[in-house]
């Protein structure tokens, strides 16, 4: 009888551990790559005629953001399109945002602007602006969006003619975000890889499908639609309510489509991978539905899937190392077409890993950080992690 010794079942071990993330990344990592070579992009539509175009409300919540806003304004004012208008809530800013919002207002009269004061108990902020708005527009369909979002001006004609040609109730699009310098550059492409990954924005499509997507910076959906899935008071407490409003139009019956509209949306999200890190601690912990033993197990998985085959790949031997080289191959060929996309120098999947751990590191920081607090502080208010879990959708 041949005896196992431990550094025999440590090599087994490491075979079969390895094996199963080659797996993940031939079985689901391929089928979501394949899936986003099939988005549709919105640059292959025309732009829809003046009789095809169905009255759009353009709507966004801002709180003090005297700084983006006046290069925001300028693109939505740009914007060729015959039936729309403008609903933006000033939502309780201490700046000038609601002047400059009112002087916009008064130049274009497509424009209105909704004032909250007072933010009501059971709402965050965002999400009861966004009804208030909601509330004073009049369009067959509605886009939501940030008010850091710079528009082309043809979006919205191309926009149109892409939800009549796939006859869908709801489009929301894959824009650029804006990056700079190595690190900025570094997270952002491994976000956008992960988010994929964890989303298969292709099998939104699908309304036999679980999957759902929605992108703050651009989503619009049919009213009706919106009416029937609840409007944003089902969001009242969703943290991730752009996330969550694709899922409640899903969920109610309605049909989805996520779309690829490069630089025709734009956003500068946060300035430096500090900034970054800060912006998301309110969003990532929110994203993991506040459970914990869920971000236990989702930074294990990405440092097993992301992380531990780039090392294996050099200190492994025999299968293990055969293994790590086929999910290093796949990760980093799904990591340059992310690159591609986004237009930034395919070598940057060279850092998959290390955006991995920037990855692993702001989840796990969101969740002690909101743990410790008790909560979240956003947009100047603190809401406890209890209502917040209560509000989860």
């Amino acid at each position: 009888m041949i005896p196992i010794t431990a550094a025999k079942i440590e090599h087994i071990a490491g075979v079969w551990l390895f094996g199963l993330t080659a797996s993940f990344w031939i079985v689901h990592g391929l089928r979501v790559a394949y899936g986003a070579l099939r988005l549709p992009w919105l640059k292959d539509f025309a732009p829809a005629g003046d009789e095809e175009c169905p009255r759009i409300s353009l709507i966004f919540a801002a709180r003090d953001e005297e700084e983006k806003l006046p290069t925001t304004l300028a693109t939505l004012a740009a914007l060729d399109y015959p039936n729309l208008e403008i609903i933006s809530a000033d939502d309780r800013s201490q700046d000038s945002t609601g002047v400059i919002l009112e002087e916009f207002a008064r130049n274009h009269q497509q424009c209105r602007v909704v004032h909250v004061k007072e933010l009501p108990p059971g709402w965050l902020g965002k999400s009861h602006a966004l009804q208030k708005a909601y509330e004073a527009s009049t369009g067959e369909w509605l886009l939501f969006t940030d008010a850091d979002v710079r528009f082309a001006p043809d979006v919205l004609r191309r926009a149109a003619s892409l939800v009549k040609e796939r006859a869908v109730d709801h489009l929301t699009l894959f824009g650029d975000v804006e990056m700079h310098g190595f690190w900025e550059t570094t997270l952002l492409t491994f976000f956008g890889m992960a988010f994929h990954l964890a989303t298969d924005p292709y099998r939104v499509g699908n309304p036999h499908s679980r999957a759902y997507v929605g992108v703050g910076a651009f989503q619009t959906v049919k009213r009706a639609a919106y009416e029937a899935a609840g409007t944003h008071q089902r969001l009242a407490m969703e943290v991730v309510d752009d996330m969550k409003l694709g899922k409640i139009v899903k969920q109610a019956g309605f049909r989805s489509c996520v779309g690829v509209a490069q630089d025709a949306v734009a956003v500068r999200w946060h300035a430096g991978v500090g900034n970054i890190v800060r912006g998301v601690t309110k969003n990532f912990f929110a994203s993991a539905g506040y459970n914990l033993a869920f971000v236990v197990l989702s930074v294990a998985g990405l440092l097993l899937t992301n992380v531990a085959p780039f090392i294996a790949v050099f200190l492994a031997h025999g299968w293990t190392r055969i293994f790590a080289a086929i999910a290093v191959a796949i990760a980093m060929a799904f990591h340059v077409g992310v690159n591609i996309t986004v237009r930034v120098s395919p070598l940057y999947a060279l850092t998959h890993p290390i955006g991995a751990l920037l990855f692993c590191y702001m989840l796990l920081r969101s969740t002690v950080v909101t743990l410790w607090h008790g909560g979240v502080t956003w947009r100047g208010t603190f809401y406890p992690l209890e209502d917040l879990r209560r509000g989860v959708v």
